[in-house]
C-alpha cells in the first residue's frame, strides 16, 4: 500500500470545536441547518452549503456548489483554517462507551483505490459518487475522509501509542452523541518513514466506512491525471485523505429495517411464512436484541418475535450466504414481502443501530411502519472475507461507530 504525509488544513486549537462536523451524509439538510444555527465557522457551511440557501433549495444546484469553495476559500482567509507548514501524519483518536481506537491520518494512493488493493465490500450509486466528484473537484480538495482499516501490525500500534502519551492537539467531547475526539500530529521524520515502510508492506486496505468519497476521491484524481501532459505520478492530485485503523479495534454495529406493509398479508398468515424458514418465539411486549449469528428479531403489532434460522437456510461455508443479512433479505424481504431491490423500494427504510431497537419500536408503533426487522452485527472478519474473495455485501449491512468528525484535517489536491 502506498502511503504518504500531507500538509493538513486544520483549524487552531480554540477554533476546533465551532468548526468540526459531522460527516456531510449522515444528516439531512434541515438537521445540517439546525446544527449549524447561527455558527458561521461550522463545516456545514463547505459540506452541506445549501444551508446558506433559502429552505427547499435543490443541494445539486451549482450554485450550492460554488458556494462551498466561496466558503472554503472564506474559512481560510479569515483564519479559520490554516495549513500547516510541513507534511505529517496524524494520530485521530474516538472514545465510544470506554473504548478508544486509533486511527492515522494518510493520504492513500489513488492507484491503490483503481487497481484494487484498497477493497470494497459495497456498490456505488454513480448519483452518490457524482455528487461528492463535484464537490472534490471544485474545492480542488478533499474536505472530509474517507474510513478505512488495515490489518493489525503490532510496530504501528507502538509509533501511535508514543503519541497517544502526548497532549493531544485537539481534544473533544461532540455534544450530540458524548463521543470524546483527540488528534496529535506526527511529526518526527523517523517515525513518519517507518509508517510509510509498514504500510507499504501491507498487501490490502478495507473500506470500513464512505465508498462514496473514496470512489469519487480517486476518480477526481485519476481525472486530473489524465488532462495533466506532464504528470509524472507524485502530484499531490494522486492521493487523498483516509483516517486507517487496525482492524481489530472497530466496531460494526447492526443496521436494521422497517417495511411499511406486508404485502397484503394477515399478522398470522405473515408468521406462518415466517415458520417455514425460521424457528419462531414470541417474545412479547419487552424489546428483544439478536444475541448471535442467525438470530433475528420482529416487532409486529405490538409484540416482539425471536426468529432463528433453519440449519438449511444458510452455508457457513459461502461468505456471502452466512450473513443474516443475505438471509433476511433472501427469505423475508423478497420472498414473503415482495421487496426485490433494497437500494430502489420505497416500502423499506434502514436504521442504524446506534438509534437503539427503540426507534424500531416508534417507527412502528406511530404507524409510519407496519414492521421492523432487527439483525445481529457483521463481524470484521466477515467484511474482510468478502472483500478479499471479490464479493459485495448486500445494501445497508455496516454500520461504523463512532463516525469520523469532519473538519478537523483537510487535504489539498494542490
Amino acid at each position: 500500500m502506498k502511503i504518504k504525509p500531507f500538509k493538513g488544513i486544520r483549524p487552531p486549537k480554540d477554533l476546533v470545536e465551532q468548526i468540526q462536523s459531522r460527516p456531510y451524509d449522515v444528516l439531512n439538510s434541515k438537521e445540517a441547518r439546525a446544527e449549524a444555527g447561527d455558527n458561521e465557522k461550522s463545516l456545514y457551511h463547505i459540506i452541506k452549503p445549501e444551508i446558506d440557501f433559502p429552505e427547499g433549495t435543490d443541494e445539486h444546484d451549482p450554485a450550492v456548489y460554488e458556494k462551498a469553495v466561496e466558503n472554503f476559500r472564506k474559512f481560510r482567509e479569515k483564519g479559520w483554517l490554516i495549513q500547516d507548514d510541513r507534511e505529517h501524519y496524524y494520530v485521530y483518536a474516538q472514545t465510544m462507551n470506554g473504548k478508544t481506537q486509533y486511527g492515522l491520518v494518510v493520504c492513500a494512493c489513488v492507484n491503490d483505490y483503481m487497481t484494487g488493493k484498497i477493497k470494497k465490500h459495497e456498490l456505488t450509486r454513480k448519483d452518490k459518487e457524482e455528487d461528492r466528484m463535484k464537490h472534490v473537484r471544485i474545492n480542488n480538495a478533499n474536505i472530509e475522509p474517507v474510513f478505512f482499516a488495515y490489518p493489525d501490525n503490532r510496530e504501528i500500534d507502538e509509533i501511535v501509542a508514543k503519541y497517544t502519551d502526548k497532549t493531544p492537539e485537539y481534544d473533544f467531547t461532540a455534544k450530540l452523541d458524548g463521543f470524546r475526539h483527540t488528534f496529535r500530529i506526527i511529526s518526527d521524520e523517523g517515525d513518519i518513514r517507518r509508517i510509510t515502510e509498514l504500510f507499504e508492506a501491507m498487501p490490502a486496505m478495507y473500506i470500513a466506512d464512505g465508498h462514496h468519497r473514496s470512489a469519487a476521491a480517486a476518480l477526481v484524481g485519476a481525472e486530473k491525471a489524465a488532462q495533466n501532459a506532464n504528470h509524472r505520478g507524485d502530484e499531490e492530485y494522486n492521493y487523498f485523505m483516509a483516517v486507517c485503523f487496525p482492524a481489530n479495534q472497530l466496531t460494526i454495529i447492526d443496521y436494521n429495517r422497517v417495511v411499511k406493509d406486508l404485502n397484503g398479508l394477515t399478522d398470522e398468515a405473515f408468521l406462518q411464512k415466517l415458520a417455514e424458514n425460521f424457528v419462531v418465539d414470541k417474545k412479547g411486549e419487552k424489546i428483544f436484541k439478536p444475541a448471535k449469528l442467525h438470530e433475528f428479531s420482529i416487532y409486529l403489532s405490538g409484540t416482539w418475535y425471536a426468529l432463528t434460522a433453519k440449519p438449511e437456510t444458510y452455508d457457513d461455508n459461502d461468505p456471502i450466504g452466512v450473513l443474516d443479512v443475505t438471509i433476511s433479505s433472501h427469505l423475508i424481504l423478497d420472498q414473503i414481502l415482495g421487496i426485490k431491490d433494497l437500494r430502489t423500494d420505497k416500502r423499506i427504510d434502514f436504521v442504524g443501530g446506534i438509534r437503539g431497537l427503540e426507534e424500531l419500536k416508534h417507527r412502528v408503533d406511530s404507524g409510519e411502519m407496519r414492521v421492523a426487522l432487527a439483525l445481529y452485527p457483521v463481524s470484521m472478519k466477515q467484511l474482510i472475507d468478502i472483500a478479499d474473495t471479490g464479493n459485495i455485501m448486500p445494501p445497508k449491512t455496516t454500520w461504523f461507530e463512532p463516525k469520523l468528525r469532519s473538519g478537523l484535517v483537510i487535504h489539498s489536491l494542490d
